[in-house]
């Protein structure tokens, strides 16, 4: 049994410094146990599939700007009869934000989201009103890393306006309210091995910034929510992350009502180093699957 740890081709676009932290450790963590499993890139055209079994879809943080290839590369794993974790169909799911209307419709709650098909015309200026609020977030329906990503006021809506109107051209956006709790609370994640529970944590920006994100200065802090909270998290992944190795519930509270932002199942960072025994867990779950 041969397994492929994606990783994806590094061009200097992204801070990759925690990325390459965590898949170096989990890679031997992993090989410790006596897995054949190796780094392999997504999009490398000198890979044969055919030499792996499975394959374990960590860091390809560039999925999202080469979407048409990376949809291609998925359904050449499934010609190829490679296991995927996540499961494939799961993964096109989840790699557009659209995934956010079904989840809705289940009466889980999310962050208020509207969402903008692409080369349709919009005024963002009446969102304010709609959203009842003074901020504005803005970005692709298909992104990641904060990429395109506005936070939207009255000084500045027009000139998002004018972008917006070129970006739209090509993809589908989604509108939110800015949440203030983001920036006084932080941004909660919690993190589930083959749907069971494993550690959670807030992410909370740097002053004067909103995006939570390490590479752009957030800061880590890890928590011991009360089962309630676990509950209130584990329902989002037991409705839309099955047989999934790996999944991140990204939220924060609103009036005391957690209120989904991502449900991540592509490429999350796993902050698997804030807690020893995480990696095990991690190497169990996997064990179930394959």
């Amino acid at each position: 049994m041969n397994i492929a740890l994606i990783t994806y081709l590094d061009k200097g676009a992204y801070d990759t410094t925690t990325v390459e932290s965590e898949d170096d450790k989990l890679l031997d963590f992993l090989a410790g146990k006596g897995l054949n499993i190796e780094k392999v890139i997504w999009n490398d055209q000198n890979v044969n599939w055919e030499d792996y079994s499975h394959a374990i879809l960590k860091s390809p943080w560039d999925y999202f700007d080469l979407i048409e290839d990376f949809y291609a590369w998925l359904n050449l794993l499934e010609a190829k009869k490679v296991k995927l974790l996540n499961p494939i169909d799961v993964v096109k799911w989840n790699s557009n934000k659209l995934y956010l209307r079904e989840i809705e419709a289940t009466s889980l709650k999310i962050t208020p989201s509207f969402f903008i098909q692409n080369q349709e015309k919009i005024n963002l200026k009446d969102f304010f009103k709609k959203f009842n609020t003074h901020k504005l977030i803005v970005k692709p329906c298909i992104s990641g890393g904060a990429k395109n990503t506005f936070k939207v006021t009255a000084d500045n809506v027009e000139e998002v306006n004018q972008k917006l109107d070129q970006l739209i051209q090509n993809e589908d956006f989604i509108v939110q309210p800015f949440l203030p709790e983001i920036l006084e609370s932080g941004e909660w994640s919690f993190i589930f091995f083959n749907g069971v529970y494993s550690h959670s944590l807030i992410k909370q920006a740097k002053p004067g910034d909103f995006r939570v994100q390490p590479a752009h200065g957030g800061t880590v802090h890890p928590q011991q929510p009360g089962k309630e909270l676990i509950a209130t998290a584990q329902q989002y992944v037991t409705l839309f992350a099955k047989n999934c190795l790996y999944a991140r519930v990204d939220g924060t509270f609103v009036n005391g009502e957690f209120l989904l932002m991502e449900l991540e199942l592509i490429e999350p960072f796993l902050f698997l180093n804030t807690e020893p025994q995480n990696y095990e867990k991690y190497y169990k779950a996997l064990m179930e699957l394959i």
